[in-house]
């Protein structure tokens, strides 16, 4: 693997890095260089379980799953990274989708691949049983009238979990809460109601359990430094500290993802977006937000290598 740190940055440039919903069966197939092999290696000694296999050969029921749609979804994010900073564009802004915050930390040097393994193998089974131990999931709300957001206020066991867009919001909730919600939601002014495929009520208060796992996990990898600019998900705001960071990926597991605003924080010299694989959720979202000049979502290795700026 070439050393990125000795290639200028591109101040012009956003990596976007996407969460496990973006995963399906097979999501890796296409994205086999000999890079890919090294990075899964390492991620897969480090997690104690074979990506690659989840990444090639699992079905979709079986990627999908919390445990371990997040650490193949790391995994192949991390591969199309450090192949785009083979190509020679080493973007100067990194933004996560949730899981994708942990991608952008090792990306950007922060973490190692293995300290980031590790920390979401923890996660992903701690937010696992948190599930298992109260059942509940995920719908999104589309098509606000105005109000919409406040009246989510009023329902039972119903938390915002992720604020995407104008108009467009992920809740999550026990299954009671829910069903009250999809019975409701045209009434509360929201014009459509989708359940998510999901295997837990995530980044709310349900997930309360799975923080002191992830802190004990938090305080035993070691931080590196970086130039490059990261933006939380908890508060849209630029982080750079370790103890920030420690402190953010905590809150992050019950906190609302606050990417509508984290890609507004983004200054307007930024132009260009290139999203990491599994790509395309994070592009169409960035696009219903905020006007880009380019954007790229390389759906295979060779698209990637095709990006000419």
């Amino acid at each position: 693997m070439s050393d990125q740190s000795t290639l200028e940055f591109r101040d012009d440039v956003v990596a976007l890095f996407p969460g496990q919903g973006s995963l399906s069966g097979g999501a890796g197939v296409e994205w086999q260089s000999p890079r890919f092999w090294e990075i899964l290696a390492r991620v897969s000694d480090a997690a104690r379980l074979d990506v690659a296999a989840l990444l090639i050969s699992a079905a979709d029921d079986e990627v999908v799953r919390t445990d371990r749609a997040q650490i193949a979804t790391f995994a192949l994010s991390i591969v199309g990274y450090y192949d785009l900073v083979e190509r020679g564009i080493r973007p100067r802004y990194l933004l996560g989708h949730s899981l994708g915050e942990f991608s952008a930390l090792v990306a950007s040097g922060l973490l190692s691949i293995e300290d980031g393994a590790r920390l979401i193998g923890v996660r992903g089974a701690a937010m696992a049983r948190a599930a298992a131990a109260t059942e509940g999931s995920m719908v999104a709300l589309m098509g606000a009238d105005d109000g919409a957001r406040d009246a989510l206020d009023g329902l039972d066991d119903v938390w915002v979990a992720n604020i995407n867009g104008t108009g467009q919001i992920v809740v999550s909730g026990t299954r009671a809460g829910l069903d009250d919600l999809l019975a409701r939601h045209k009434d509360l002014g929201w014009r459509r109601a989708t359940p998510l495929p999901v295997g837990g009520a995530f980044h709310s208060p349900l997930m309360a359990p799975a923080q002191d796992e992830l802190d004990k996990a938090l305080t035993s990898v070691e931080w590196g430094t970086t130039d490059a600019i990261l933006i939380s998900n908890v508060d849209a705001t630029v982080h750079v500290s370790s103890d920030e960071w420690r402190e953010l990926l905590s809150r992050q597991l019950t906190s609302p993802v606050q990417f509508s605003e984290a890609t507004l924080a983004l200054p307007d010299t930024v132009t260009t977006t290139i999203e990491m694989p599994p790509s395309g959720v994070l592009t169409g979202l960035t696009k219903r937000i905020r006007t880009f000049e380019r954007q790229f979502a390389p759906a295979t290795l060779r698209e990637l290598e095709a990006i000419e700026l």
